[in-house]
């Protein structure tokens, strides 16, 4: 039974998405369709490829993940598909496929939309179920459409790192409004090197310890601790981290309209490792 996984932007307030699951079931009944988030930010790839390649790493090969996010930003004539890490990704050639993959995959196929009724969404994820179709039923991804290689190219936020600290980026703020950091624990435990540490944001807050979970700390009292996907993430125990300091997500465009309208922004957090 071919498992296909539905990330978008598209959010679920009309047809859109039940009539993709429609499409995917028609082109093979035995689809089994799960759905990771219809909530992707349209202009920030961090939160997606966050959402994405955490949830993605826990399906099985051969599972196909279709990635509807910002889909216009060009007249989508053709989709991607590539082949990463034994699963296959489907998505606009927008730059989400690098975001994503953090890399260009070695094979990657543009899938022509069938433009006749149009170049809306359901003509271009047709043509994706049809395409995984295909693949479940044995045929080569290189006969699934013709290789490209000119193909628009974004990358993950890296922290910055100096010899004592690191500058990294919000890329992920969840329900909760808990904030996720750009920086693993690997990443940390490598540049701390067993030293004493101050996570500072909003240029004044700091938290210098570590915590295993939300029950180690009083209720209402901050807390940094490494998430389920590996990710610093730093919170207020039954608070609200994000509105209560003004936190945002990391994106170009929302620092360029807030220097515009004079307003301040905190989409930045500080490491200094002492000792």
């Amino acid at each position: 039974m071919p498992i296909v996984t539905l990330s978008t932007d598209i959010g679920e307030a009309d047809y859109i998405v039940g009539a993709i699951k429609g499409q995917l079931l028609t082109a093979d009944a035995t689809n089994n369709i799960v759905d990771i988030t219809h909530q992707l930010s349209q202009n920030n790839y961090q939160h997606a490829a966050y959402l994405c390649n955490n949830a993605f790493k826990h399906f099985p090969a051969g599972t196909f993940h279709m990635v509807i996010v910002n889909l216009f930003e060009s007249t989508p004539n053709y989709m991607l598909i590539a082949e990463h890490r034994g699963q296959y990704l489907a998505c606009p050639d927008n730059g989400i496929l690098t975001t994503i993959c953090g890399m260009r995959p070695a094979n990657v196929l543009a899938v022509e939309v069938n433009t006749a009724q149009g170049f809306g969404v359901l003509a271009c994820t047709k043509a994706l179920a049809q395409a995984f179709t295909k693949l479940h039923h044995g045929q080569p991804i290189q006969h699934i459409g013709e290789p490209i290689t000119n193909i628009k190219e974004k990358y993950p936020l890296r922290p910055a790192i100096g010899v004592d600290w690191i500058d990294s980026q919000i890329i992920f703020i969840d329900a909760f409004e808990n904030v996720v950091i750009n920086i693993t624990q690997q990443e940390f435990e490598e540049h701390r090197r067993g030293r004493s540490f101050k996570i500072i944001f909003t240029r004044k807050e700091v938290i210098d310890k570590l915590s295993d979970n939300y029950a180690t700390v009083a209720a209402g009292d901050k807390l940094a601790w490494f998430n389920s996907a590996g990710y610093l993430e730093i919170a207020i125990n039954k608070g609200n981290m994000a509105g209560l300091f003004g936190l945002t997500g990391y994106t170009e465009s929302s620092l360029k309209q807030a220097a515009m309208h004079n307003k301040l922004l905190y989409q930045t957090v500080r490491i200094f490792f002492e000792g």
